[in-house]
């Protein structure tokens, strides 16, 4: 099944999912994947806001496309590796089974597939502009992004 037809699946079922995708082996090399996959998803997100501030502010877009490419495929996922193994000793303090790499998976893959909410809240922000349609687009991404992070969380943690 592909990746995509797998972001899908995990709309309907998500622990199956994530159970399917994080596998019985340590792969950190999924993991990046899936993880830079993500980020990159996420920056792509951004440049319909980033030309639309651009436009209404005459600055270059290019400068500010460089930035969001610093900050989400360079120092993002440092952080998100930072935050789910930080996940993952919180949950040993609560009786998490689970292991570090399994944690850091689940933030990982509930990031992806939040990512066509991400998408859809971007065009949003570039299209629309600021308003009460972004800020339910971003609500709901932000959510969706929860949900799918606390569920594949627990699934990781507490199988």
């Amino acid at each position: 099944m592909s990746i995509v037809m797998d972001i899908l699946g995990s709309y309907r079922r998500p622990r199956a999912m994530f159970r399917r995708r994080v596998g019985g082996e340590i792969r950190e090399d999924r993991a990046i994947a899936v993880l830079m996959g993500a980020c990159v998803i996420v920056f792509v997100a951004q440049w319909p806001r980033l030309s639309r501030e651009a436009f209404q502010q005459g600055e270059d877009v290019q400068m500010l496309i460089g930035a969001t490419l610093l900050a989400w495929v360079f120092i993002m996922p440092l952080i998100l590796y930072a935050i789910g193994s930080l996940s993952h000793m919180v949950a040993r303090l609560f009786g998490g089974r689970g292991n570090a790499y399994r944690a850091r998976f689940a933030l990982f893959w509930a990031l992806l597939c939040a990512a066509p909410l991400w998408l859809l809240n971007g065009l949003v922000a570039g299209f629309i502009g600021p308003g009460p349609a972004l800020q339910v687009t971003g609500i709901i991404a932000l959510a969706g992004f929860l949900a799918f992070w606390s569920i594949n969380w627990r699934e990781a943690e507490y199988p």
